[in-house]
């Protein structure tokens, strides 16, 4: 029997083992049934906590919905602190490795403050070649790839369609790419959907999206931080950075993090 809690971050969910012994060792089948929203507990990821191989805290592993394992996921990654928090000696920051780089964090009640490695490979104006016509789009790795597409409304975008033709583009592959679109709101405020990569499907927040629509939006726009994102799930999330050009440096992802329930379960 293995002890889980499950967690979400802006309703993004997930469910997290404390793996310090190293004891837990799941294959992509297994991860797969534990997310099932039907005949498992249900979730967007899974979220391993180990110890560490460098000077950080601790060690985060995380796997999407369909088992196979991701580099960095931003609201897993905040559910991850106040988790290991818990679970661990409690700080008011705490330090995890990641196959993104090291992420800090600093927790305040049911916030946390992710700050996040720089990212990498920023690429505005892409034109796309699709099936019934040509889109420009922008891209840049906030911890793992996203496409960001700006539109007039964001309600009317079929986001399971659209952004499942992107995620499986050519020009993204083999590992394919998360797919972000993005309404304007206010001079520093945009509202979000994502089709997210290892989900398959729409979730109500991804934490790496909300980073990377951020900093699109503001490379686009010109403007400074922070940046406030709206998810769908109804959370707003702030992005905060520095600036200079196009170059983005201190990065952080401030939003909720919250305990849902926590059980065993049989592998």
């Amino acid at each position: 029997m293995l002890r889980f809690t499950k967690m979400n971050g802006a309703g993004n969910d997930f469910i997290l083992f404390d793996n310090r012994t190293g004891s837990i060792d799941l294959d992509r089948n297994q991860i797969a049934q534990l997310c099932d929203r039907h005949r498992g507990i249900g979730a967007d990821g899974v979220l391993l906590l180990e110890k560490p191989t460098n000077r950080a805290d601790f060690r985060m592993r995380y796997f999407n919905a369909d088992g196979g394992e991701a580099e960095m996921c931003g609201n897993g990654a905040r559910c991850f602190a106040r988790f290991a928090n818990k679970v661990g000696e409690q700080k008011a920051r705490i330090s995890f490795e990641t196959p993104a780089g090291v992420i800090s964090a600093e927790l305040k009640n049911d916030l946390v403050t992710l700050r996040m490695t720089d990212p990498v490979d920023l690429r505005l104006n892409v034109e796309l070649p699709m099936a019934a016509e040509n889109r420009t789009v922008h891209f840049i790795n906030s911890g793992v790839p996203h496409v960001v597409i700006p539109v007039a409304k964001i309600d009317d975008v079929d986001v399971q369609h659209d952004g499942a033709a992107i995620r499986y583009h050519k020009m993204f592959s083999p590992s394919g790419t998360n797919v972000n679109f993005i309404e304007k709101r206010g001079p520093n405020k945009i509202a979000i959907r994502t089709y997210e990569r290892g989900v398959e499907d729409e979730t109500l927040a991804c934490g790496t999206g909300i980073v990377a629509s951020a900093l699109i939006f503001a490379a686009s726009e010109d403007c400074e931080g922070p940046v406030t994102v709206l998810a769908r799930g109804g959370d707003e999330l702030q992005v905060s950075f520095e600036r200079t050009g196009n170059q983005f440096r201190n990065v952080t992802l401030t939003g909720p993090a919250e305990f849902v329930f926590e059980g065993t379960i049989e592998i």
